[in-house]
């Protein structure tokens, strides 16, 4: 082992836990101006390029404890890391590959898990982290505003009824509520007959006889 390729993995090591993404190319065919130029568009978007060994790269993910790459380390290799998001630099790997069809982007990493260059590339399309949690914000901002304006309107409504009536009503004490008991079931009692009494006959009277 050679003397500085301990402190060149620990270096990667510490950059690759630093960031929140990893994503690795191919420099091949890149002459050194459109590296520089490249180099200067990631820096735009918080992210580096660095050129490394295949050996001290593949030691250095795997000392970080990140998922290993060794299918996508061949060749020459450069890693992508930064401060932000991946989706900027992505879109800017995309874009200067489309320019001059350099560097070919492999593969990555993010969350812990293997990203293909389908995958990466997709990434590109994304709007930036920082667009999106303010698109996502918006969406939940607007429907929320409208629903408390709703609820509360009625019911400041009503508090001003409320309280024109009490400054209106005479301060008379308050008459209590009265109890409401419970009916009472009342059972139907039969009826004795009355028995009618007897109409009082007139006592019969032969009118006198004429004389």
């Amino acid at each position: 082992m050679r003397p500085e390729k301990p402190t060149i993995v620990e270096d990667v090591k510490l950059r690759l836990n630093n960031s929140p993404f990893l994503i690795v190319v191919d420099y091949g065919g890149m002459n050194v101006e459109h590296f520089a130029e490249l180099r200067t568009r990631l820096g735009g978007s918080g992210a580096s390029m660095t050129v490394i060994k295949n050996t001290f790269l593949r030691r250095s993910i795997k000392d970080a404890g990140l998922p290993e790459l060794d299918a996508y380390l061949s060749g020459q290799t450069a890693f992508v890391t930064g401060e932000k998001d991946i989706c900027g630099a992505a879109k800017i790997l995309k874009t200067f590959a489309a320019e001059f069809e350099k560097p070919k982007i492999r593969a990555g990493i993010l969350d812990n898990a293997i990203l293909e260059t389908a995958q990466v590339i997709a990434l590109a399309d994304l709007p930036s982290k920082e667009v999106l949690q303010a698109q996502l914000l918006a969406l939940l901002l607007t429907p929320a505003t409208k629903l408390v304006r709703t609820l509360n309107e009625p019911a400041a409504s009503l508090a001003r009824v409320l309280s024109a009536i009490a400054e209106k009503a005479p301060a008379t004490p308050v008459a209590e509520a009265p109890k409401v008991e419970a009916p009472v079931q009342e059972v139907p009692v039969a009826e004795a007959p009355v028995a009618e009494a007897p109409a009082a006959e007139a006592p019969a009277t032969e009118p006198p006889a004429a004389e």
